[in-house]
């Protein structure tokens, strides 16, 4: 799955279930979302089991950080890297 294709799932994902969808058009890839408060405790830990469910990507515990969740640009970074890497015994 390349950046392309990742992106505008996740754009959509946080659009729908944390802005109501976002009538303003305010999101974009570089929306600081811990900064916004878009993602807090709760909301990560629902957007993890979307990277999970929906987009079959398991991210690491060492991956989970303000680095890597900053932005929809750094998060779709983050998965269609771990989307390259085949997980261990598979």
């Amino acid at each position: 799955m390349t950046l392309d294709e990742v992106t505008p799932r996740i754009t959509t994902f946080i659009s729908e279930s944390f802005l109501d969808g976002d009538p303003k058009g305010e999101l974009t890839e570089s929306t600081p979302l811990l900064e916004w408060e878009i993602l807090n405790s709760m909301n990560s830990a629902l957007l993890l089991n979307f990277l999970r469910e929906e987009l079959r990507v398991d991210v690491p515990l060492s991956s989970i950080n303000a680095a890597n969740f900053r932005d929809i640009a750094a998060i779709s970074k983050l998965v269609s890297g771990l989307v390259a890497v085949p997980a261990e015994g598979v």
